[in-house]
């Protein structure tokens, strides 16, 4: 590798433990971070204690004495003047804010970000969520320049990252943090070597594409209010909840005005017509399943968590709470 790539006044941004692991694989690999960017602490837990970023406990370890920012607002002029200070060849950033044109412009080598979609699919800030819950078969990450309009700029490189029938946001989550890691090192090296070109994101109509927005609560209920579960097949249904899992939860109603997330789950197509159960609802032995009928099949509750409460196995959960219709068996 060039020694360039190395001598480049690196700064850093990022908040979660996604943007944790491309800043390890930096500062293990030598390269010469000089700034790291974070959110402010923040209150959080009963306590209230002041809780710090994913970002800056791993930087205040492994990075004593580089200088570690944490602005309120990106255009103050205190900040403005740090980040100046700082001399800033190239800026990365890994699950961060938006960033003005002030700070971003400034790096002589421009900002990069790390984003965890094959853009220009899943624009938006939750894009491993959104590819498991529609069902994608592959997903990755991409590395692209900032410019003035969200997750738009020239892509640097990508790398794919296939999705099992199996897969959760969660093992898609830390399988595109590995991944996206090795593809920040690989762009730093290519923009200080200048084998890095920029390419304009293809131009795709606004039909065809699909977006990643910030999910809401009303995005996690399962069943639609107005809707019946009839309405969806087991597999719509199976991909939202693995697409929530393990956070923030595919939730839905029970019987009994109780409310649940549903963390697990699984599928079984019908043999022939609709069973009569379906029409009570959910249906259960009471003892060691739990299941209710879709459209096609039944999806069955492996792991759930009633509001207030632990998550817990589906047999340790009908231990303690009875349906009407529960079967004797």
């Amino acid at each position: 590798m060039s020694m360039e790539a190395k001598q480049l006044r690196i700064v850093y941004m990022g908040t979660p433990d996604f943007a944790v692991e491309p800043l390890r694989r930096l500062v293990e690999g030598g390269y010469r971070i000089v700034g790291v960017v974070t959110v402010p602490d923040k209150p959080a837990g009963r306590g209230w204690k002041m809780q710090q970023s994913a970002v800056k406990q791993y930087a205040t370890e492994a990075l004593p004495g580089v200088p570690l920012l944490q602005p309120v607002k990106l255009k103050d002029p205190e900040f403005v003047a740090a980040f100046e200070a700082l001399r800033v060849d190239l800026a990365i950033v890994v699950a961060f804010r938006m960033l003005p044109e002030v700070i971003w412009a400034m790096p002589r080598l421009g900002t990069f970000n790390l984003h965890a979609s094959l853009l220009p699919q899943y624009r938006g800030a939750a894009p491993i969520n959104w590819a498991v819950m529609n069902g994608e078969r592959k997903t990755g990450v991409t590395t692209f320049l900032l410019d003035h309009e969200i997750d738009t700029g020239a892509i640097l490189m990508q790398s794919e990252l296939p999705i099992s029938d199996t897969d959760t946001a969660g093992t898609v989550h830390d399988g595109l943090m590995e991944l996206g890691a090795g593809l920040v090192v690989e762009t730093v090296k290519g923009l200080a070597a200048g084998t890095v070109r920029p390419t304009v994101q293809p131009q795709v109509p606004e039909d065809g594409l699909k977006p990643a927005p910030k999910i809401f609560r009303e995005d996690c209920r399962l069943v639609a209010e107005g809707k019946r579960w009839e309405d969806y097949s087991t597999r719509s249904l199976y991909d939202k909840v693995r697409g929530l899992s393990p956070y923030p939860g595919a939730w839905c109603d029970f019987p009994g005005e109780t409310t649940a997330k549903i963390l697990e789950a699984h599928y079984e197509p019908f043999d022939a017509v609709l069973p009569e159960a379906a029409e009570q609802g959910f249906d259960t032995d009471g003892k060691r399943w739990l299941r209710v009928a879709c459209k096609d099949g039944w999806l069955y509750v492996d792991r759930l968590q009633v509001a207030g409460k632990r998550a817990m196995e589906v047999e340790e959960f009908l231990r303690g709470y009875h349906f009407a219709n529960e079967k004797t068996v």
